[in-house]
This record gives structure tokens, sequence and C-alpha cells, in this order.
């Protein structure tokens, strides 16, 4: 007896049989080289900017310029919420990940 097409497919729904797997592509190691060193140059900018916007900050707070100060606040959140970000890429994707393969 054959199996209608429709509970084959609803059965590929359920568990098509894939899963995340390392070195089945040429290039893997590049790729990751690559997207270290963009994680790297983010993190670098980041750094400007969280300087930059503490700088200002302080500048705005010794002149009186409270629009400067608050603009160097935001800029201070902002870069540091990048910073954290950038530094938990990895984590949060792994957890994600991790999450995602337990759905059934």
């Amino acid at each position: 007896m054959s199996v209608p097409l429709a509970d084959h497919v609803i059965q590929l729904a359920y568990d098509p049989g894939i899963s995340p797997q390392g070195g089945g592509l040429p290039g893997l190691a590049v790729l990751k080289n690559v997207v270290n060193s963009i994680n790297m140059f983010g993190i670098i900018a980041v750094v400007g900017a969280l300087a930059v916007s503490l700088g200002v900050w302080a500048w705005g707070h010794h002149t009186g310029g409270h629009q400067a100060e608050a603009n160097g606040k935001k800029g201070a959140v902002v870069a540091t919420g990048a910073a954290l970000g950038l530094g938990a890429a990895n984590g949060i994707v792994a957890f994600f990940s991790d999450l995602g393969s337990q759905v059934h």
C-alpha cells in the first residue's frame, strides 16, 4: 500500500531531517574569518562612538548645553547597547538555535 502524497508532505513538515552541520561546504573557514573581522570592526567603531558620545556628554554638561548633554547620553546608551549586542551575538544565536531545535 502506497502512502498518499498529502501524508508524505505532512510527515516532512514534522521532521524534514535537516540539521546544521559544519564542513559541508567549501569556504566555511573563510566565511567565519570574514564574520569575525566584521565583528571586530564593529567593536572598534563602537569604542570610537562611545568615546565621542562621552566627550559630547561631558562638553554639554560643563558648558550648559542641555541638548548636547542629552545627545551625548543617548549616544553613550546606544553605543553600550551595540557593544552588548556585538559581544553577545554568538551566545544569542546559539541560544535561539538551540531553542529552535527543541520545537517539534
